[in-house]
């Protein structure tokens, strides 16, 4: 955990510290010296109190996570705002979304600023890259049939975005299928060179690829480096990662990974409230046809000064970077540490649950960050997506559980095989008691005979 002179414990309550906003916009915190270096056990319960204490939050996934330190920079911010919004907007809100790209650029590696833009989330970071790429298909200069490949696990919202701007403007649209179980980075290199040849078949050529560093469901770290090398060596346009679990999940670093374009959530793993994500734009001739949908004021002074103000809105989420940084700095190795420890952890509670149930994980443990999947023991009786999210509402309604499951359809021949697992995450606030409750859960299921189909609908 790296040191830092700071005590935050019990934020809202003691005079040891205090948020000051200066007139640079940016939040800097007073307070007594620490008496330890690093954060202790006590204070990130603290710092979490907030979480419902009933229920076993093994899902940081979906929506991440906000310590109180964080959500009261965040209220200064927003009080700031109200106390005089002429003020807040003149003297303080560019200079503070700047000072968040900068701290920014630092931690992906990035060459320069101006390279990173602030958005609301990974999504609204794709519609910026699709939206490019369908003005491409729109104004001619790609042809119609050219294609786009993306992953058969990209997010769903992400599918949905190429859909409404790629196929509609005349694109080709491209899965690369992946095996789950995934048993090792060679099947997924596979199948990505195989979708390659598929898009450039009868002379047309793949505009753009869309690949996810970390899949949302089922859970799979991708290796995105080979991936972006092949599209280069292929003569793909552009690529654009989708790292919606991207910082403070695993590691990111602009120059080894080589993208045109890397979007990651900062509400998921990097402790900020919702929603801030990073748009990191390479710079080259073609970055300057890239515009935030939402058209205000700042329309064609460049992607992240139009990010930056896209109306009277809460900008706080993108303001508080120095104060999620600071906290995330009382861990021992800051973010890189916070990583291992919760890699660590996530592997050791997915093999727990596994050897509990006689099944297995979804992929081999160098294959996962922050998220691992694990199977569901077969005699619950997983036969659709509607039987997950009604197993999932039943662990939260009857047993306090929340964890997001997913259906795998069985292969031809395929009989009483897994076709139900479980993702689970693993923050600083988990306990291992969160994973036993899961446990627990599932076995008592198991033992009074329990399957999907006794479910109502």
């Amino acid at each position: 955990m790296a040191s830092s002179p700071h005590n935050h414990q019990n934020e809202h309550n003691d005079d040891n510290h205090h948020l000051v906003l200066n007139g640079d916009g940016k939040t800097h915190v007073t307070k007594k010296p620490r008496l330890s270096s690093f954060i202790t056990e006590s204070e990130i319960r603290s710092e979490f109190a907030h979480h419902d204490p009933a229920v076993a939050r093994i899902n940081n996934g979906s929506f991440g996570c906000c310590p109180a330190f964080v959500i009261e920079a965040q209220r200064v911010w927003q009080r700031r705002f109200l106390a005089q919004p002429d003020d807040f907007y003149f003297n303080g809100l560019k200079k503070g979304i700047l000072h968040s790209r900068t701290l920014i650029k630092g931690l992906i590696n990035a060459e320069h600023v101006d390279e990173v833009s602030i958005v609301d989330n990974a999504t609204t970071a794709a519609a910026i890259v699709l939206q490019q790429t369908s003005w491409a298909f729109s104004q001619g200069k790609y042809d119609k049939g050219d294609a786009v490949v993306m992953l058969h696990y990209a997010y769903g919202a992400v599918k949905k975005s190429i859909e409404a701007y790629v196929t509609r403007a005349g694109g080709h649209v491209i899965e690369v299928p992946l095996p789950f179980p995934v048993n090792s980075n060679e099947e997924i290199v596979t199948e990505f060179r195989r979708a390659l040849e598929r898009g450039k078949a009868n002379g047309k050529r793949v505009r753009l690829a869309v690949i996810d560093h970390v899949t949302s469901m089922p859970c799979v770290v991708i290796p995105i480096k080979e991936l972006v090398k092949i599209c280069r060596e292929e003569g793909v346009d552009q690529v654009f990662v989708d790292a919606a679990h991207g910082i403070g999940c695993t590691r990111v670093d602009m120059k080894e990974i080589g993208a045109d374009y890397y979007a990651s959530n900062l509400h998921k793993w990097f402790f900020c409230p919702p929603s801030i994500a990073l748009l990191y734009c390479r710079k080259s001739p073609k970055v300057v046809d890239l515009h935030h949908p939402v058209v205000s004021h700042e329309y064609g002074n460049g992607l992240a000064i139009e990010s930056a103000w896209i109306g009277t809105r809460d900008y706080s989420p993108q303001l508080v970077v120095p104060s999620a940084l600071e906290f995330i700095n009382r861990f021992e190795d800051g973010i890189e540490g916070i990583k291992k420890r919760n890699h660590e952890e996530v592997v050791k509670m997915g093999k727990m649950l596994s050897n509990a149930w006689g099944t297995h994980l979804g992929c081999p443990p160098e294959m996962c960050a922050s998220m691992i999947m694990i199977g569901l023991p077969a005699c619950v009786g997983i036969s659709s997506e509607k039987d997950t999210m009604k197993l999932r509402t039943h662990l939260r309604e009857e047993f306090g559980v929340e964890v997001p499951l997913y259906y795998r359809a069985p292969k031809d021949g395929e009989i009483g095989s897994i076709t139900g697992y479980a993702r689970i995450s693993h923050q600083v606030y988990n306990k291992v008691d969160d994973y036993i409750k899961f446990r627990d859960a599932v076995n008592k299921l198991v033992s009074d005979g329990f399957t999907c189909s006794l479910l109502s609908t």
